[in-house]
């Protein structure tokens, strides 16, 4: 009888066993995990006995191709054909400088080295009667040395470069006798070397030496006679793998222990519709790439049924014995995964509709579903940088990171068994069918020197540092905080701007109406009658906008409410002798109503909107802020809005985000003045008798160094900061001038742009702040090192780029970001009291779970607690941008369905955690702020008031509903809601 362990045992492997096309859940599975949570960033480890590695193959490196006995392959030939620019004759002449190549390797700290054996240095014609002994003992010598540093080499038999006399009198790959050939070449490869060597690769990449080698001509050997050639290829690219893997597997395995695969390089494919047919055509394009040659070795030793299907008699058949001689002929699964295929050698008919995209994780997982969870060994990732890219290369350094990043997130989340991951590649070198035109190497080489010093990149530091650390282990920064805010920090929402209704909705209509009341309940108007005018003034309760958007604010949970007046409708003609009394009169009673809601309105003077200017049409059009009495009429604007609305209003943004890289230094320095005469005016005419403050709000995205290890990088960020924060901040907050960096790079470029203080000026604007007023929304890296025209800035000389595994959206999330922007204001301008007066981010309209948002708000509060907590910053309140996708599409966390206004759950989310002053120690006693009277929108005082009767007369079923107007003596209500 089988033991109830046996049967568990046997059910478990049963289930496990792979299905049919088991990888379609791939697109399924990740499409239902939480977002963004998922992708966040993870910090974590990787395995003890992770395998950390770094590869070349012979042909890019090794030069030397006609030295001590060398025979030519396909290579040689082919780079001096057609109209090839470049050879690899010399590539990064490894074959003299192997010792450099080692040295580099010992400063990754790799625990393996994968290379290539040339076949043509070990066979010049190919076959095993004609040797070349000293070719064998480069290898011999290279491997000892690498045993020697502790470094266990993994050899790929062969990586593309076949030798010629095959190519040349037997058709290279398309002639089925080079099945035994290459058994032969492995086995006196197994013999001569296999004692030292536990990881084998028999061939690169077969789809590329296929379909690009004897299909589309692009690499060696260049033919393109035949469509179904390719087809033909990789059926003995197949065979000639098996034959090599029984051999070792019977007579070598036994006594070297090791293990041996064929590298398969795929690209990763997502559906453009999320229909099953696209899901579909997803799988059938993995298939024929990565698929034509895993099913077989992996799985049942046949083609996929899609390559099956769609290519007909054009595929070749295995028989039944060919099929069992090539199925389980793999002991783990070398996976090939970067810039070789994806996006460059997998065309458009090989996508079937479907869209190309960049993930490692979501193909490890498709590997793990598809071929029944074998051990993956990453045997080749990376990226490029152009060709004129020396040591510092931040897109190489970032996409390793990312590739890793995916590879740790495998492991730990997904549950793949990924054993090792190789960097591509070691150094510069020849980069086929792209000649030098890209770079891939750690190492950085001059090839037009003669001695090819190998030269550490960043990516070379970086990967060093990952290794260093087995992945990315989380460190105290990383962790969220907990604690709670003070009893009196401002919890806000903002806007940019209100929405307006000059003409009062309430009691406006002095209609009769006849009110069928025993049938379909409409209301009919009785034309020609009209109830008597009202004889009374406006009154704020007129106006229903104002108190359906205060309801909405204070559902929000928020004690400050941050929006902007509109200068050109307030003073259309420029004049503040003749403003917009009916809008100064929506403003006040919308200031007022915010008060009676225990809501403190945070009002803004101007704000800036890159479509037009927001000044008063004269102004507009006489220069704008060039104008030298822009600021004049700002100030007299500013004394307009302090007295008509400063009974009600106690904090005052004078500009909202001036600092626009729009903006010339000449506007910039007008701005600064007519903020410091604002200031000034409210010092000096209003502040005793309103005891208000006064300060205006800089956009503050951060801007951190790509190589944070690099003070080449360092100097670049700080000088972005001076002209993009400091510009404004440093007159205003600091020294009344601008930033010593910024007027001495401006010089060193002999521009004249930047304006000069004169010492009223730099008097009149230094120290003009109540508070120091931030809107932040992203961050993004700098780097010296210039890679891509389109984001480079000249003025700068720096390149602006993002870290590739963060979230998007489409500015990227990075909520460390704020914490280090607070932490600049504190370093800069010591203690003064700081407010986040916007901050939010980017999420469709129609996602009313908004996760997302939900994400961000948690997580950029959270680090703005750890500025407040942590690192001293003075942080006076936070303001979540934005309150609604009516006034700031995209932003809301009110969001809308034609006239339904619809609350999102980032709204609920944030209100808790305004409802908690932060993030509470789970088990720690309540904090004990004083409690606050609560709002009595009902409440009045005794005043006589008109108020709307009704007197009906009834009729023959319907109802004459006449509106009349009673004054009367309003009680105080003691009841509050």
């Amino acid at each position: 009888m089988i033991g109830v362990r046996a049967l568990l045992t046997f059910l478990a492997l049963t289930s496990a066993a792979a299905k049919p096309n088991a990888g379609l859940k791939t697109w399924r599975r990740f499409s239902k995990l939480p977002y963004p949570g998922d992708e966040a960033f993870l910090y974590d480890t990787f395995p003890r006995d992770f395998i950390w590695a770094v590869g070349t193959a012979a042909y890019q490196v090794e030069g030397a191709f006609e030295k001590d006995g060398k025979g030519l392959s396909i290579w040689d030939t082919f780079t001096r054909g057609g109209n090839r620019m470049a050879k690899g004759d010399v590539g990064s002449d490894s074959y003299h400088n192997f010792r450099a190549d080692i040295r580099a390797i010992q400063q990754l700290k790799v625990t393996h080295y994968r290379f290539s054996l040339s076949w043509s240095r070990i066979f010049p014609n190919g076959t095993r009667g004609s040797c070349n002994e000293i070719g064998t003992n480069y290898y011999r010598t290279l491997i000892k040395r690498l045993k020697e540093v502790g470094v266990q080499p993994v050899v790929t038999l062969y990586h593309w470069d076949l030798p010629d006399h095959l190519q040349q009198t037997l058709g290279g790959w398309s002639n089925p006798e080079l099945v035994a050939i290459f058994r032969d070449y492995a086995d006196f490869c197994f013999q001569t070397f296999g004692d030292d060597v536990k990881f084998w690769i028999t061939i690169d990449n077969p789809f590329v030496v296929a379909r690009h080698g004897y299909g589309t001509g692009l690499v060696a050997p260049g033919i393109k006679s035949d469509p179904d050639l390719p087809l033909r290829v990789g059926h003995n690219l197949i065979k000639a793998h098996a034959a090599a893997w029984h051999l070792y597997d019977r007579r070598y395995r036994p006594r070297q222990q090791g293990k041996l695969s064929m590298a398969l390089a795929s690209h990763w494919i997502k559906p453009t519709r999320t229909r099953p047919e696209s899901l579909k055509e997803c799988q059938c394009s993995l298939d024929h790439v990565l698929g034509w040659f895993a099913r077989p070795l992996f799985t049942d030793g046949d083609y996929p049924p899609c390559m099956k299907t769609r290519l007909g008699s054009r595929l070749p058949s295995f028989t039944e014995e060919e099929r069992e001689q090539v199925r389980g002929t793999a002991d783990f699964f070398a996976l090939s995964y970067g810039a070789t295929l994806s996006f460059q050698l997998v065309n458009d008919s090989l996508k079937f509709g479907q869209q190309e995209d960049l993930d490692l994780r979501m193909l490890l997982y498709w590997v793990n579903a598809e071929y029944d969870s074998p051990p993956i060994f990453v045997v080749q990732s990376g990226w490029y940088v152009l060709g004129n890219t020396k040591t510092e290369d931040p897109k190489h350094m970032f996409y390793l990171k990312r590739f890793i990043a995916g590879a740790l997130k495998s492991i730990v989340i997904d549950g793949v068994n990924v054993i090792g991951y190789t960097a591509w590649s070691l150094i510069d070198g020849f980069e086929w069918h792209r000649e030098y035109g890209i770079r891939r190497g750690l190492y950085y080489i001059d090839f037009n020197t003669p001695d090819m010093k190998r030269e550490p990149k960043t990516s070379a530091t970086f990967y060093k540092n990952v290794i260093h650390k087995n992945g990315f282990p989380e460190l105290p920064e990383n962790r969220p905080a907990q604690g709670v805010f003070p009893c009196n920090f401002a919890w806000g929402v903002s806007a940019n701007s209100i929405q307006v209704e000059t003409t009062p909705s309430q009691f406006a209509d002095p209609s009769v109406y006849l009110w069928n009341v025993s049938h379909n309940g409409e209301l009919t108007r009785l034309e020609g009658l009209s109830a008597p005018p009202l004889r009374r003034s406006s009154h704020c309760a007129d106006y229903a906008t104002i108190q359906q958007q205060v309801n909405e604010i204070r559902h929000v949970g928020v004690n400050h409410f941050h929006f902007a007046l509109n200068w050109s409708a307030l003073v259309p003609t420029g004049d503040v002798a003749h403003p917009n009394t009916t809008l100064l009169g929506y403003y006040r009673c919308f200031t007022h109503q915010l008060l009676r809601a225990n809501v403190t309105p945070v009002v803004t003077l101007w704000h800036r909107m890159r479509q037009h200017s927001s000044l008063p049409p004269p102004l507009d059009t006489a220069n704008k802020w060039l104008n030298r009495g822009t600021p004049e009429a700002f100030a007299d604007y500013a004394r307009l809005c302090y007295r008509e609305l400063g009974a009600h209003v106690k904090m005052w943004i004078t500009l909202n985000e001036p600092n626009d890289k729009m903006v010339s230094y000449q506007e910039g320095h007008e701005m600064l003045r007519a903020h410091a005469l604002a200031w000034h005016a409210y010092d000096g005419e209003f502040r005793r008798l309103q005891g208000g403050q006064v300060s205006l709000a800089l956009h503050l995205d951060w801007v951190e160094p790509a190589f944070s290890f690099s003070r080449e990088d360092v100097e670049p960020a700080k000088r972005v900061l001076d002209f993009s924060v400091g510009w404004f901040a440093e007159p205003i907050f600091g020294s009344g001038d601008y930033p010593p960096g910024m007027r001495s790079w401006l010089r060193q470029l002999n521009s004249l742009e930047l304006p000069v203080f004169n010492e009223d000026d730099k008097q009149l604007v230094k120290g003009t702040f109540d508070f120091f007023a931030i809107s932040h929304f992203s961050t993004k890296l700098v780097t010296h090192a210039k890679e891509d025209s389109y984001t480079y800035t000249a003025l700068l000389e720096v390149q602006h780029m993002v870290d590739t595994t963060w979230i998007l959206s489409p500015r990227p999330v990075v909520p460390w970001g704020l914490r280090k922007a607070l932490n600049w204001v504190k370093e800069h301008y010591s203690d003064v009291p700081v407010y986040v007066m916007a901050n939010g981010v980017q999420e469709d309209p129609a996602r009313f779970k908004d996760s997302l948002r939900v994400y961000y708000l948690y997580n950029y509060i959270n680090e703005a607690l750890k500025a407040y907590a942590l690192d001293g910053v003075n942080l006076k309140g936070y303001f979540a941008y934005a309150l609604s996708d009516q006034r700031d599409p995209e932003f809301g966390m009110y969001g809308q369905v034609h006239e339904e206004v619809i609350v999102k759950a980032s709204l609920s989310n944030y209100r808790n955690i305004i409802q908690h002053n932060g993030f509470p120690i789970q088990g720690a006693a309540p904090q004990q702020c004083p409690v606050l009277p609560q709002s009595c929108l009902g409440c009045h005082t005794l005043v006589k008031r008109p108020v709307v009767g009704f007197l009906t007369l009834v009729g023959s079923g319907v109802l004459i509903t006449l509106g009349l107007i009673i004054y009367y003596t309003a009680r105080r209500h003691k009841e509050c809601y």
